[in-house]
């Protein structure tokens, strides 16, 4: 791998009026993560030194989302066309020498190898002037076209300019090019309009290049990991191939999915080996599975890490801060946020733990819930290890349970109870001989 410096523009000028949507188009996500996210995790795996996002409209959305990563943003105040979009990153690049990617931001699925081959290609024997990223799709469209031979670009046309001839060949431009910048910021100067759009194209400085004795290359890819988004069906079809991918590697990895297609991941889910993940799970940001965990049927999950063989599910929701322990278990219709279950603890059925700390060995009965807000603040409800709390039970925090005590079933518990302790509140029980038949006789009486 090459160590000359590299830096990577981002184009995200584009209205996306086809999106029809108040958020700007690079930061609808894939995978909960930003499309935008994804292409400067890829190129910061690789290296970069400075990444610029050209945007026009809607630039304080891009300004806010690039500023904590440390990104800079240009903007194209015109749509004046690709090469015109490149250059408005000059300034932010000032300085710099090295080598630069130009990508698109609503082509999300780039990834860093093919990144990485890009310049490594700009480095070869040859040392061609342009790197360009061509595929073959199954229906050409209208992308334009790279006429090449042995890897060797001879010319590239935009589909509205090129002839039947041209049209008919099927390599296509993604866009996406790798340029010295020594070689960039003087083509991208020769760039004319006079085309059938009258846009300043990015792809004229292959042919400037060559005009000047330079030859440049292509390197082909796959057509998923160009696919662009440019409304809501195409970003559902982004979004089910990185999904379909990611399935595959969990696969790999020693997970079992019993309905893959079925399994939702998020950009960042970490998964362990010999997890069993049953049908219709969803996983959201921030989610780190451990080692022969099960999680049923409909469970969804964000924000949560599950220690080595902990059982979670069905229908159960981990929301974030869920902290599930070894061997725990998290069973039907429980809901868990913010709270740490311990070794071997139990919550198996219709259950709310919030803010709450579980200690191991514990067994939450069905229809417990932690009353953890009072309308203004969150407190913590403790449950000491190999405490019961039988059913229906309410705790309301704050309060702590001491370890090995017994909560009767039905109990509103307002204090905290010693270890070992049985707590029981609830009302007193009172029985009527004969009420019943009494009051059945009176009713059926009223009707006659």
């Amino acid at each position: 791998m090459t160590t000359t410096p590299l830096a990577a523009i981002i184009l995200a000028a584009g209205k996306g009026t086809r999106m029809k949507s108040d958020l700007h188009k690079v930061l609808h996500p894939i995978a909960g993560r930003p499309m935008l996210g994804h292409l400067v995790d890829a190129v910061a795996a690789l290296g970069a030194a400075r990444t610029v996002v050209v945007t026009g409209a809607g630039r304080e959305q891009v300004e806010a989302f690039a500023a904590p990563l440390g990104l800079a943003v240009a903007t194209q105040a015109e749509q004046l066309g690709t090469a015109h979009a490149v250059a408005q990153a000059e300034t932010a690049l000032a300085g710099f020498e090295g080598d630069v990617l130009i990508l698109y931001g609503d082509v999300p699925l780039v990834s860093t190898e093919t990144m990485a081959r890009m310049v490594a290609r700009l480095h070869a024997d040859d040392a061609p002037a342009v790197v360009v990223l061509g595929f073959r799709p199954p229906d050409p469209l209208s992308y334009g076209r790279i006429i090449a031979e042995n890897g060797r670009i001879l010319k590239m046309v935009e589909h509205k300019d090129a002839s039947p001839a041209e049209r008919a060949e099927t390599l296509c431009n993604s866009g996406l090019m790798a340029v010295r910048s020594a070689e960039l910021w003087p083509l991208l100067a020769k760039v004319g309009n006079e085309n059938a759009a009258g846009e300043y194209y990015l792809p004229d400085i292959v042919m400037l290049a060559a005009a000047a004795g330079r030859a440049s290359a292509v390197i082909e890819t796959d057509p998923a990991e160009v696919a662009g988004v440019n409304s809501r069906a195409e970003l559902a079809e982004v979004e089910a191939a990185w999904q379909a991918k990611r399935r595959l590697r969990a696969m790999a990895d020693g997970a079992t999915l019993i309905a893959p297609e079925t399994v939702w991941f998020a950009w960042d889910t970490a998964i362990g080996r010999d997890v069993t993940i049953g049908p219709n799970v969803m996983f959201g940001p921030g989610v780190r599975i451990a080692d022969r965990v099960t999680i049923h049927a409909f469970s969804h999950i964000e924000g949560a890490q599950v220690a080595a063989g902990a059982i979670v599910g069905p229908f159960a929701r981990l929301r974030p801060g869920a902290d599930i322990g070894e061997d725990a278990h998290v069973g039907n219709f429980v809901e868990v946020k913010k709270a740490r279950l311990g070794r071997g603890a139990k919550a198996n059925h219709l259950t709310y733990l919030g803010d709450a700390d579980i200690g191991a060995g514990s067994n939450i009965g069905a229809g417990t819930i932690t009353c953890n807000y009072d309308g203004f603040d969150k407190t913590l409800t403790k449950v000491g290890e190999g405490a019961f709390i039988g059913s229906n039970s309410a705790l309301v925090a704050p309060v702590t349970i001491g370890a090995g005590a017994i909560v009767a079933a039905g109990s509103v518990i307002v204090r905290d109870v010693p270890a070992d302790a049985l707590a029981v509140a609830r009302g007193r029980q009172e029985d009527r001989p004969g009420w019943a038949a009494q009051f059945r006789a009176f009713k059926r009486g009223r009707k006659g």
